[in-house]
């Protein structure tokens, strides 16, 4: 007797669609535009176009990039704009010697690279600290400095503009390596660094295992307050650097202005890189080219006479969409 095995036929996974989607969408979504703006854009395709977008997602990708992190660990770091803030305040306050004379141009200019960025560090440890041992809400705990940080570098500078000029120090802004933006070259080394420690490192899966399911990661013997209050250490130091890159570009430092509104570019750039922001997951590269999206959605539509307002809408609807797809596939 013969025996027959048929097998059924093959179906696609009910959710595999979204899946795709989810794994491509950003990239699709990224080179559609750039499509788009080829076709209709007027002087799209040229060097200046481009440096003016590198610049302008730099700051925005560096951010992103901490805040990728915190989200990796199931957090959120509100505070990061506010910190750009200080951190862009604390800066002239050294070159003009408003916190003490310093009479060395290469000491100040040293101090103006490490202080602000050591304090916007120490703030993200700051809000890693409320978060462990306090057991507050990551957004309630960042939110204390999402509102009285900017109220900080608002005392620290009366309120007023700070105006200098130190070429040393705007290098990180306003110089070129072989022809690329300083701070272009300070963002991919920032991300380059990130993604490996994310695939190669230790920390890496600790903070994924932590953002996976926290109580069996301290069950296996992860550290997980240590791995917690290192990412917002983390992303308070990126800010820090953000915010000198920010100052540096304006040759001022306006603490009202000042990483205004980064916190919701950065969140932004995450998730729709693709980072569940229900942690145990980071696409490093997915939140840089997260940043590109929404900063040629920007572009896109202030260079065809869109309003800055319209801007923003759409910027909140790649938001609520790019979370909707990652619940969907994730629920399959």
């Amino acid at each position: 007797m013969t025996t027959i095995e048929t097998t059924a036929p093959q179906t696609r996974p009910k959710g595999s669609a979204l899946a795709w989607v989810s794994r491509y969408g950003t990239l699709i979504a990224f080179l559609a535009l750039i499509a788009f703006n080829a076709a209709v854009t007027p002087n799209f395709l040229t060097w200046q176009t481009l440096n003016v977008n590198l610049t302008q997602v730099a700051t925005i990708v560096i951010v992103a990039t901490g805040m990728t992190l915190v989200i990796a660990t199931g957090g959120i770091d509100l505070s990061v704009g506010s910190l750009m803030a200080i951190s862009g305040a604390l800066a002239p306050m050294i070159f003009l010697g408003t916190i003490m004379p310093i009479p060395s141009p290469f000491l100040a200019i040293l101090l103006a690279f490490t202080v602000p960025v050591i304090v916007a560090a120490a703030f993200g440890w700051f809000n890693g600290m409320l978060i462990t041992r306090y057991s507050i809400q990551p957004i309630v705990a960042t939110l204390v400095l999402f509102i009285a940080g900017r109220g900080i570098a608002q005392v620290m500078t009366n309120g007023n503009l700070q105006v200098f000029k130190n070429d040393a120090f705007q290098f990180i802004a306003l110089g070129r390596v072989f022809g690329i933006p300083t701070q272009v070259i300070i963002m991919a080394v920032i991300v380059a660094l990130a993604a490996f420690m994310v695939r190669r490192t230790a920390f890496g899966r600790q903070m994924l295992a932590v953002g996976g399911n926290e109580k069996a990661a301290r069950l296996a013997g992860i550290p997980a307050v240590r791995v917690k209050r290192l990412v917002y250490v983390i992303s308070g130091a990126l800010a820090g650097i953000a915010g000198l890159i920010v100052v540096a570009r304006n040759s001022a430092s306006d603490a009202n202005l000042v990483g205004l509104g980064m916190e919701l570019d950065a969140i932004a750039a995450v998730a729709v890189g693709g980072t569940l922001l229900t942690g145990g997951r980071a696409n490093i590269l997915g939140t840089l080219l997260g940043a590109f999206v929404i900063q040629l959605v920007q572009y896109t539509l202030l260079a065809n006479g869109v309003p800055d307002a319209a801007a923003r809408i759409v910027k909140a609807g790649l938001i609520i969409a790019a979370v909707f797809i990652q619940l969907r596939a994730a629920r399959g």
